[in-house]
């Protein structure tokens, strides 16, 4: 079960060009999930770091996701396994959590190879399918079922945002319910 003091967002990769080069039903998706993930950790307390594939290149994160975050600090990196950018992995220690709640762009490339690393490493970690993408589907749904055999649990914002609730009682309850609606 999700604890919010055992959390830590992680959103991979979700730039302007690569947003681009996606479908338009799933680019539309995102543009409406991704920046409640955003805004939901930040009223919930939930640290939440963004990575950027070679920003010179592909742009930087989406304006809708920047705009949610309280503070907009992305990782540059180059390679596509984010905790094998300098320093990066020692960030993600530092903030003490076990629950990596995981999401991005390529699904089958940066957040696959992100995952893989995370759960060597001993996390327990959540990928938001619902706010995962590549630009091909046979891609996407081999990288979901892949981690999933490799110990991920395969979830979507719904799920996360009422698993961090726990209950109708939470102050923020109404807060987050109106996000979604």
């Amino acid at each position: 079960m999700l604890k919010t003091m055992d959390s830590l967002v992680l959103i991979i990769d979700i730039q302007e060009k690569l947003m681009g080069a996606l479908n338009h039903g799933i680019k539309e998706q995102l543009l409406n999930r991704a920046p409640k993930l955003a805004r939901a950790a930040k009223i919930l307390g939930v640290n939440t770091l963004v990575t950027e594939q070679y920003p010179k290149g592909l742009g930087t994160t989406i304006s809708e996701i920047k705009t949610e975050l309280a503070n907009y600090h992305p990782v540059e990196k180059t390679d596509f396994c984010a905790l094998m950018e300098p320093g990066f992995s020692e960030t993600i220690k530092s903030l003490g959590k076990k629950q990596i709640i995981l999401c991005g762009i390529e699904a089958h490339i940066c957040v696959y190879q992100t995952a893989v690393k995370l759960l060597e490493e001993g996390y327990e970690v959540f990928i938001l399918k619902d706010l995962c993408a590549s630009r091909n589907k046979v891609e996407f749904e081999c990288a979901m079922d892949l981690l999933g055999t490799l110990g991920a649990k395969i979830t979507c914002l719904e799920i996360v945002l009422f698993e961090w609730l726990k209950t109708a009682k939470n102050p923020h309850f109404k807060e987050i319910q109106e996000m979604i609606k």
